[in-house]
């Protein structure tokens, strides 16, 4: 048989109260504070009744005081005989003592006039009726204390509240909040608390996710990396414009690393006291070297990352650049900071500091830019998944009706979709709910209540028209969507284009877009032989494409070869133009020209199809909305579409040609 040995049990481990909050000295105080109320407002050994000098006499001459003690010469205290203290009213007026033994006294006390009538009355009634008296002197020395130490007790109090209210609330709880308002903000993800986002539920981002997940997978494994003698980048800058998707990726690496992760904004390190945020990075760099290997996100660091010496307050105690000279520091100092990866966000990546975002500090610019078509099509998915949707709903027709917008439009268009379908009391969101909903976030809601006078609404018939009407007699202008005359937002109609996702645009191009964009003035001055305000808009946007082609893109002849683009973002600190005077006379000689030119141009294009331009102002007059279609029914095939279906022929025509040439190579190789 085995022999069983008898081993000591383990002692159970004790529950860990990790939620038990934190003994409040607050506590302390208040009960000193009830045990001297309750000292001055009960007598636990009974209590006196205050009297008139006429009734001591009265008792005195009844032979029912046994003593007198008078103190300070202001103050007389009665002490009864046993005997009076049985008989009324005595019996009923004396406060009795709250343990219930007996009274000792004194019973009665009054207010003494005269120290010399007094005393001379106190001999005669010792002599007279056997009376004992006595003189004493005391001092209040709790009123003294009191007195002196109630203003101290209400300045600390008032400054400890003063400082709490200042702190923010950080930190624990009592009186340590005071000392915790240089402690770091950051909320801390870790394998208690984690985010329910992973790489998953960001759509689109491929390259940002790869990189991510790069960082994400060497905390996971270092040893995979630290075998080849690899570094793992210090920190990793996620750029791009606002609603992209930075914060989100963020996220998603807070729920898929199994490492603590720290998540604060830039605005956190920003407080009234000197020396505050740099007291906060260093504290935040601290923790997170105590849980090494651990991630630190700061979300809009440009609010503490901007460059140094161009700020409005140049001297040399700002505190935004201290706190920014102390998260460089820590980033890539003379410690080390090993195990520790910095993320951070912003979309104004132009005003950081250099050195912020030199190799060995952001070592990674990961640019998070707006989704092409089929990103896109991945976010529609994501954010349809909780929507009801009938089977008109084309999700790829959708991501090529929304080019330019982020996942953050996209998200708002799958919102307005479903409060739209709601509106109407539907059961499931349909296709024309998202294109109202597209029409809702780009133009504004419907103003049904606006008046428009008749001829007003003619003029904006045809301006509209204008527009519809180049853009569709032009070879390189926007597909057109559809054209309206409903006011919206702001303004009276809109013309909606599908504009290209291209990468880099020809002069020819721009040029088209100038011209349908002058479309709309161009066919008010045809018409009715003069101009409005209407065109405010399309001349905004016309003299910024203008511009941008003579002095940014290097477009104009005349200018040359030259740009004056600053891309560093420097020039916005400058008061003086990067060219002189001479050459600015002829940047605006040059964009009035071609705006000029593109306008004669407009001009003629309508002037030749004045009677379609009618045929389409009077549809929308009736319509109020025209599509594509019933353009096409009006002037026919665009140009750039008619060119398309030429090109394909013409691709055919050579694949056909190439295919029997190698058929004739292949017959006479045979032969051969």
């Amino acid at each position: 048989m085995e022999k069983k040995e008898n081993k000591p049990k383990k002692p159970a481990l004790k529950p860990n109260n990790s939620n038990k909050k934190p003994f409040n000295f607050y506590w302390i105080y208040a009960i000193i504070g009830i045990v001297l109320i309750s000292v001055n407002l009960f007598n636990w050994q009974g209590g006196s009744t205050t009297i008139t000098p006429s009734e001591f006499e009265n008792m005195v001459v009844n032979n029912q005081v046994k003593e007198v003690v008078v103190v300070n010469h202001k103050i007389a205290k009665v002490f009864l005989t046993p005997e009076a203290l049985e008989v009324p009213p005595h019996k009923d007026k004396i406060k009795k003592p709250v343990m219930g033994t007996p009274s000792q006294g004194p019973h009665y006390t009054f207010e003494i006039g005269s120290g010399d009538v007094f005393d001379a009355d106190l001999k005669t009634w010792s002599k007279d009726y056997n009376l004992k008296y006595k003189y004493t002197t005391e001092e209040d020395w709790f009123g003294g204390i009191l007195s002196l130490l109630l203003p101290v007790l209400i300045f600390v109090g008032i400054w400890f509240f003063i400082m709490k209210r200042m702190s923010g609330g950080a930190g624990g709880g009592g009186a340590g909040q005071i000392f915790s308002i240089g402690k770091s903000k950051a909320q801390l993800f870790d394998k208690e608390r984690s985010t329910q986002v992973t790489f998953e539920d960001v759509a689109g981002l491929e390259g940002a996710k790869e990189e991510i997940q790069e960082i994400v997978d060497f905390l996971k494994k270092p040893q995979k990396y630290t075998d080849l003698g690899a570094k793992i980048p210090r920190g990793a800058l996620l750029i791009g414009p606002p609603g992209t998707g930075k914060t989100l990726l963020a996220r998603a690496v807070a729920g898929e690393a199994k490492v603590p992760f720290y998540s604060l904004s830039g605005s956190d390190f920003v407080e009234m006291f000197v020396g505050v945020g740099a007291s906060r990075v260093r504290d935040l760099f601290k923790q997170a070297k105590d849980k090494a290997p651990s991630i630190i996100f700061i979300d809009e660091i440009d609010a503490i990352g901007r460059a140094r010496g161009k700020g409005i307050a140049q001297g040399g105690n700002d505190e935004r650049e201290n706190t920014l000279n102390q998260l460089l520091t820590e980033m890539d100092g003379f410690g080390t900071n090993t195990g520790v990866i910095v993320l951070a966000a912003t979309n104004r990546a132009d005003v950081l500091d250099r050195a912020l975002v030199r190799p060995g500090r952001f070592d990674r610019q990961i640019h998070v830019d707006l989704p092409e078509v089929h990103e896109r099509q991945e976010i529609f998915k994501v954010h349809l998944k909780p929507l009801k949707t009938d089977d008109t709903v084309d999700i790829e027709f959708l991501s090529k009706q929304t080019p330019g917008f982020s996942g953050a439009d996209i998200a708002n268009i799958c919102n307005e979709a479903a409060l739209i379908a709601a509106r109407k009391n539907k059961k499931a969101i349909g296709r024309q709910d998202f294109l109202d909903a597209v029409d809702r976030v780009i133009g504004g809601l419907e103003n049904k209540n606006k008046i428009i006078t008749d001829h007003e609404r003619k003029a904006i018939a045809f301006h509209e028209a204008g527009h519809a009407a180049v853009s569709w007699l032009v070879k390189y202008a926007s597909p057109l969507v559809k054209v309206t005359i409903i006011p919206r937002g702001r303004s009276l109609g809109a013309a909606w284009y599908l504009p290209d996702e291209r990468q880099i645009t020809t002069t020819e191009q721009l040029i088209d877009e100038m011209c349908a964009a002058l479309g709309g003035r161009a066919a008010e001055e045809i018409m009715f032989g003069k101009i409005s305000t209407g065109a405010l808009s399309d001349l905004e946007k016309v003299t910024k494409q203008a511009y941008a082609m003579v002095s940014i893109y290097g477009l104009s002849p005349k200018i040359g070869n030259i740009s004056y683009y600053d891309s560093s973002g420097q020039s916005d600190y400058s008061f003086s133009k990067p060219y002189s005077e001479k050459t600015a006379q002829l940047i605006d000689e040059e964009i009035k020209n071609l705006i000029e030119t593109s306008y004669i141009r407009t001009k003629k294009i309508l002037e030749e199809n004045k009677d379609k331009l009618i045929m389409l102002a009077e549809k929308l007059l009736e319509k109020e909305v025209i599509f594509r279609d019933d353009l096409e029914d009006i002037f026919g095939k665009s140009i750039y579409e008619a060119e398309l279906i030429e090109e394909k022929k013409v691709s055919k025509k050579t694949i056909v040609e190439t295919e029997s040439d190698t058929k004739e190579d292949k017959l006479d190789e045979t032969k051969a």
